[in-house]
């Protein structure tokens, strides 16, 4: 998710900035200056306001997350988006549900972010969570070889999410395991399976299921290369559906019934 090797340099407007070898820039307003400050970080560079990373509450549910994943992703304004999406959810009918888990930075963020004790809801994480390799049978997630971005155990996994009531762990592939998810009505959904037939397996299921006003989050739906082919069955799922999904700057898209 960073540029390796060499400096980076960002124009925006005139402002002139490079970043050190091997980093993306990520300027945060500091309280009390004036908007305007560039952000660049996760192929996102843009010079509109961001004051959202100063916001305590997401200053706490993004470390929740980074320490979930045992590293910072640098995806600031994913969970921005992320946060808003499940905050607009938790207004409607509904369970949680996350198609691919991983070590739980996402849904560890949300979860810090809403006042989850209060809400009567639950949160289901699907996930084979164990390692796999490209080239597996119905593997999902990893780009290539083995990857340390993503689960090892079920257990550890666990644990992370101990400190939250009803979240459930479902370990299988999509869409194998679907028929033993046992949720009628979903407010939100978050898909990150990195693979387009699961994901669009995951949106069709899921689809009846989904209350009026419920969010659908898609983690990869604008990203090029490999990804784009996730999008194209996330286009044809949406045309079948009648809906469209809303294409971010940070590379997720957005539905909402």
């Amino acid at each position: 998710m960073s540029i390796k090797g060499r400096a980076a340099r960002a124009f925006v407007r005139g402002l002139s900035v490079v970043t050190p070898p091997g980093w993306e820039l990520f300027l945060l307003p500091k309280r009390g200056d004036a908007p305007g400050q560039l952000y660049a970080e996760d192929g996102l560079y843009t010079d509109k306001t961001h004051e959202f990373v100063n916001d305590p509450v997401f200053a706490r549910a993004y470390a929740r997350g980074v320490k979930a994943a045992g590293w910072d992703y640098h995806v600031h304004w994913r969970v921005h988006t992320a946060l808003w999406a499940a905050a607009t959810a938790s207004r409607v009918d509904g369970d949680f549900v996350e198609c691919g888990t991983g070590r739980g930075m996402f849904a560890s963020a949300i979860l810090e972010s809403l006042p989850w004790s209060s809400l009567d809801r639950r949160f289901l994480l699907i996930d084979t969570f164990v390692p796999f390799r490209v080239g597996d049978a119905g593997a999902q997630g990893a780009e290539s070889g083995t990857s340390e971005h993503y689960a090892n155990d079920l257990e550890s996994v666990k644990a992370n999410f101990a400190e939250w009531e009803r979240v459930e762990l479902v370990q299988g592939r999509v869409p194998e395991v679907l028929a033993d998810v046992d949720v009628d009505h979903v407010a939100f959904l978050h898909i990150d399976l990195n693979s387009p037939e699961p994901e669009r397996a995951a949106l069709e299921h899921f689809w009846p299921k989904l209350s009026a006003g419920a969010v659908v989050l898609l983690d990869d739906y604008g990203f090029p290369g490999e990804h784009y082919q996730q999008k194209l069955a996330v286009d044809a799922f949406a045309k079948q559906a009648g809906t469209q999904v809303l294409g971010v700057p940070t590379g997720q898209g957005l539905i909402v019934k």
